[in-house]
């Protein structure tokens, strides 16, 4: 299934993955409603992202602050292996973990990755960085499992009894853990065409540009003014390609 965001500036076709079928058929669904019809690019981040799909971005006059509109749903995540933050990847927007802990993504509103280039030293920061974020999100599902216990050993502030407990979950969560960061395609990818590794793992990509990654390139240059929205306006219309 494709898809044709068409703009000003020129047209992007965005192929959507199969493995991520509720964000797919969501986007498609909307796409066909004319939802995105009239909205505008309003986050654009030069060298890492630009964003759209705020219904409240259509018609918005010049300074209006944008980023919180969208249908009254979230979807489940579908954060899958394989599917990662390369240059001119699709992914859905969402709200931070302190008050969306499982990561739903937002029900309309969606970025387009550009990202840098990285090198070598870098990739093993992040790679280091993305493991630990695994960890502690192993560790995470299992403290919740744990919760009650938890809660009684705090009743009776029983220091040791939680510190115990720490110590068996935290080693849990490294043996749950086997991979080591990013992949040897990511690294090829992220050294060579460029992307956003930071993000994998946080956010469901469900797509990339199949063609008109230039036209993301000029978008992602645009000069902005407050909250990362462009002095002037892009707006986009979106159709499904037969």
């Amino acid at each position: 299934m494709k898809v044709k965001i068409q703009t000003m500036l020129g047209d992007i076709v965005v192929r959507l993955y199969d493995e991520t079928p509720i964000h797919r058929d969501n986007f498609v669904k909307l796409v066909k409603e004319g939802y995105y019809d009239g909205t505008l690019f309003h986050r654009v981040i030069k060298d890492f992202m630009i964003q759209g799909g705020d219904p409240d971005s259509k018609g918005a006059p010049a300074g209006k602050m944008l980023g919180v509109g969208g249908p009254d749903y979230t979807l489940e995540a579908e954060i899958k292996d394989g599917l990662y933050h390369k240059r001119g990847a699709l992914a859905a927007a969402r709200q931070g973990d302190e008050v969306n802990p499982e990561r739903r993504s937002s029900g309309s509103q969606f970025y387009i990755v550009w990202g840098q280039v990285y090198n070598e030293g870098q990739l093993r920061q992040y790679s280091k960085q993305l493991r630990m974020q695994q960890v502690q999100a192993a560790f995470n599902q299992l403290a919740a499992q744990h919760r009650d216990e938890i809660m009684q050993m705090r009743r009776e502030r029983n220091r040791t009894g939680l510190q115990e407990l720490q110590d068996k979950l935290v080693a849990e969560a490294e043996a749950m853990v086997t991979a080591e960061g990013l992949t040897d395609e990511q690294r090829k990818v992220y050294s060579t065409i460029g992307g956003t590794p930071h993000l994998d793992g946080q956010y469901t990509v469900f797509g990339e540009v199949e063609d008109g990654l230039d036209v993301v390139e000029m978008i992602q240059n645009s000069a902005t003014g407050r909250g990362d929205r462009p002095v002037d306006d892009i707006e986009m219309r979106i159709s499904v390609v037969e």
